[in-house]
């Protein structure tokens, strides 16, 4: 076993964090000597309403325990409100651990305007406006570390959640190219897509499976995604019920033909098998991968 990782001097901003996974996550950072805002708005599961009880409990939790935390209650709406509280309490920020959800379910054909609307401001767009006024901080310092938080309900899809799908595969898509702008400052972005017991887990999974995955079997991952020895960026993990692993893109090797001959639909269902044979495959990291075929296509004539 390695030594422990800490995080003394650092600070950490985490969203959603007045319960579930956010409170797991800011108990283990300042648990390890990081100084965390706990965000949450403190409203339902669905988004509405709110409170101060639930971000001011878990800033008891950690000063009792003996670390150092202070409340914010903002919408992720307003990120930017959250960043310049870190800034005004510890004059730095350093992790930012975009957690905040809620839930809208709904088949797509009932889904409501506000129903998608109200799912996007909170996943999609406060994840942007938090990442976004933390940015330029972590340029000037040369120094970040940024969690965006996935689904499998984006990665491979689920019943009823068009809109939660939709936002969570879209914070993969920001995490990747954030990834590739932040590398040269020193800012790492990793993409979680976690199993976990929580207010918008609860229904959901048979009782022996809710007890098995506790948030806190998903928090050590993110915690080692946000300290400064690890060096892995643009990476996307599935934890859960002390399982972690990481998860890739991969493409077969698919239908080539010459370009001077014309692809028909027909060409397409005569090999529709090796178009879909995932025997010896590659695995593109990079949209240069994407486009090494192309290029190959157009030197080969």
């Amino acid at each position: 076993m390695t030594d422990q990782l800490r995080f003394d001097g650092r600070v950490a901003v985490v969203t959603g964090a007045g319960g579930g996974l956010g409170r797991e996550y800011a108990l283990l950072l300042a648990g390890r000597g990081a100084q965390v805002v706990v965000n949450d708005l403190g409203g339902s599961v669905h988004g509405d309403g709110a409170t101060q009880r639930a971000a001011d409990g878990v800033v008891e939790e950690i000063t009792l325990g003996g670390g150092e935390a202070v409340a914010n209650y903002d919408s992720v709406e307003d990120g930017e409100k959250i960043v310049q509280q870190a800034l005004d309490q510890y004059g730095k920020v350093d992790i930012i651990v975009n957690n905040a959800g809620i839930l809208r379910d709904r088949t797509f054909h009932k889904m409501s305007v506000d129903d998608w609307e109200a799912v996007y401001r909170v996943h999609l767009y406060g994840a942007f406006k938090t990442t976004h006024a933390a940015w330029p901080h972590l340029r000037e310092k040369g120094y970040g570390r940024v969690i965006m938080t996935a689904s499998s309900s984006g990665i491979y899809g689920n019943f009823g959640q068009a809109n939660y799908g939709a936002m969570k595969l879209a914070l993969m898509g920001l995490a990747n190219t954030l990834a590739i702008e932040g590398a040269k400052y020193n800012i790492f972005v990793n993409t979680i897509a976690p199993i976990a017991a929580s207010r918008m887990t609860d229904g959901l999974v048979p009782e022996p499976i809710y007890k098995a995955i506790g948030p806190e079997r998903v928090a050590p991952l993110v915690a080692y995604l946000c300290h400064e020895q690890c060096s892995v960026s643009g990476r996307k993990f599935e934890v859960g019920a002390n399982w972690a692993a990481e998860i890739r893109w991969q493409r077969t090797s698919g239908l080539r033909l010459p370009l001077a001959e014309k692809m028909t639909p027909e060409h397409i269902a005569e090999h529709w098998d090796s178009l879909t044979d995932f025997s010896t495959p590659d695995y593109p990291v990079s949209s240069l991968d994407a486009f090494q075929i192309v290029d190959d296509q157009v030197k080969s004539g």
